[in-house]
């Protein structure tokens, strides 16, 4: 999928990418379009990922089947239940897949969640922030207007530390912090205009 985008978009504005440590990690990002995971995933190529996808998606063969060539694994995102961590944990802990998790869950909210804290934690492998800026969907990459992707400096976790209320909300202001300080790098005029979540749509 790569060669197509390029070949329709161009190639993206990539930075900082030698700050990808080696080895298996969790890459966060703003959630801002559907297309995220196969944008951040193939800026890093060929590095290769696992991400969560919502439960409904899996119902239909083909998308069952291409979901799950990409590495994807179903989570119920009304009611996640143990799976949601246990799964990407065992991935990055007996695989070569890395995880790319976007902590506020949705395009339709900026509130981060615990769940990429305590799965980097569980696994002993670091967060990678990252942003992206550009079209936000397929038709858009029509336009011709950049693709732009900036990665920050991991973030480790210290395993043997009890991860309390206070030292979550730490780590969210460190993640949203580096969300804003590498948007900022990229353009220091950009905003987000965040989708309003359609009547229909529970997640």
């Amino acid at each position: 999928m790569g060669p197509l985008i390029t070949l329709i978009n161009g190639r993206p504005l990539i930075k900082n990418k030698e700050k990808i440590p080696s080895g298996n990690y969790v890459l966060i990002a703003p959630h801002r379009t559907w297309m995220d995971p196969v944008l951040l995933a193939i800026s890093v190529y060929p590095k290769k990922f696992s991400f969560m996808a919502k439960k409904e998606l899996f119902t239909h063969s083909f998308a069952n089947w291409f979901l799950r060539k990409l590495n994807a694994f179903p989570v119920d995102r009304v009611h996640p239940g143990p799976s949601a961590i246990s799964t990407p944990v065992k991935l990055l802990k007996k695989t070569d897949l890395s995880t790319i998790i976007f902590p506020s869950g949705s395009r339709y909210s900026s509130k981060l969640k615990g769940g990429a804290v305590m799965i980097a934690k569980m696994a002993g492998v670091p967060l990678v922030p990252a942003v992206y800026q550009g079209p936000l969907s397929f038709g858009a990459l029509f336009s011709r207007k950049k693709r732009k992707i900036n990665f920050g400096d991991p973030i480790y976790i210290d395993r043997h530390e009890r991860l309390t209320k206070e030292k979550q909300a730490e780590l969210e202001q460190k993640m949203q912090a580096a969300f804003d300080q590498l948007d900022k790098e990229l353009d220091p005029t950009f905003h987000y205009d965040m989708p309003e979540k359609p009547a229909n749509d529970h997640f």
